[in-house]
């Protein structure tokens, strides 16, 4: 199993579709199938995958239901340089170190609050300690 899309509904979809292209630089925008193009969203593909599906939210009320999902990781390679994005973007961000997996990660919001996990395999250097 792997995780094939994530849809975001949005009441705020230019911030959104601006948000997810300037930090994750790897991300292009593309057209829709025709079926779904009344529905106001962005397609936003990872090589030829359509990974990050915004949707507009009615009239600028957010469907709630009985449960949502907490958060999304995407696993990405280059922590140093994402981090420094982050930080060039004035993105807040918390860091967590997993030394028994060899990974390092990056937790920060969208601007509509939902939380972006960012996993990484790279261990920490030790100069960095």
């Amino acid at each position: 199993m792997q995780l094939d899309h994530i849809t975001i509904r949005t009441s705020n979809l230019p911030e959104a579709r601006a948000f997810f292209l300037e930090v994750f630089p790897d991300l292009e925008e593309r057209p829709r199938p025709k079926a779904i193009q009344a529905i106001p969203g962005h397609w936003l593909f990872a090589k030829d995958e359509p990974i990050v599906h915004l949707i507009g939210s009615h009239d600028g009320h957010l469907d709630r239901g009985g449960e949502a999902w907490d958060h999304i990781g995407f696993r990405l390679k280059g922590y140093e340089a994402f981090r420094a994005r982050l930080d060039r973007l004035k993105i807040p961000f918390a860091p967590m170190e997993l030394p028994e997996l060899g990974e390092r990660r990056l937790f920060f919001r969208t601007p509509g609050g939902p939380v972006i996990e960012t996993v990484f395999r790279e261990p920490q250097n030790k100069k960095e300690h």
